[in-house]
């Protein structure tokens, strides 16, 4: 057997908080997992038989251990920030759809679609470009529910 480079070396206190993790189930399933991870990893077992045992792949099982390692339990448990697209609608311009959705539809319509905000919204040049699910979801976490 090879000597692990990242070897696991839990206290008493962070093996506690790992085991009241398992027994609450009040986590994700990937924090879940990391803890558990790290619980085998301490006593010294093989990634490849950690990734079996949790079904995860050998690379996560080496990853967390050497983000314990390096950075300690809080970072190995929990997710970085993923990197994403940039988002396209501003405050300003998330503003202008919410006073558009909740103002008097066009003459001839009943209500404000999601299309036809997203219309408006190029139309004033708040973006360049905009989809009506990219409308729909900045609507929808300012629990803008009553726009069809």
């Amino acid at each position: 057997m090879r000597k692990k480079t990242f070897v696991v070396k839990l206290t008493d206190e962070q093996r506690d908080q790992l085991n009241s993790m398992l027994h609450k189930g009040i986590n994700s399933a990937r924090k879940l997992d990391r803890a558990r991870i790290l619980l085998i990893a301490e006593q010294e077992k093989e990634d490849k038989d950690i990734a079996k045992i949790i079904g995860v792949t050998k690379q996560t099982v080496s990853n967390i251990r050497k983000r314990f390692f390096h950075e300690g339990l809080e970072s190995a448990l929990n997710e970085r920030p993923r990197p994403g697209a940039p988002l396209k609608l501003d405050a300003k311009g998330e503003a202008y759809a919410i006073a558009t959705a909740c103002s008097s539809p066009p003459e001839g319509r009943t209500c404000w679609t999601m299309q036809m905000i997203a219309d408006k919204l190029v139309e004033l040049k708040y973006v360049d470009s905009i989809s009506d699910d990219t409308v729909r979801l900045r609507l929808k976490k300012r629990d803008k529910t009553m726009v069809v």
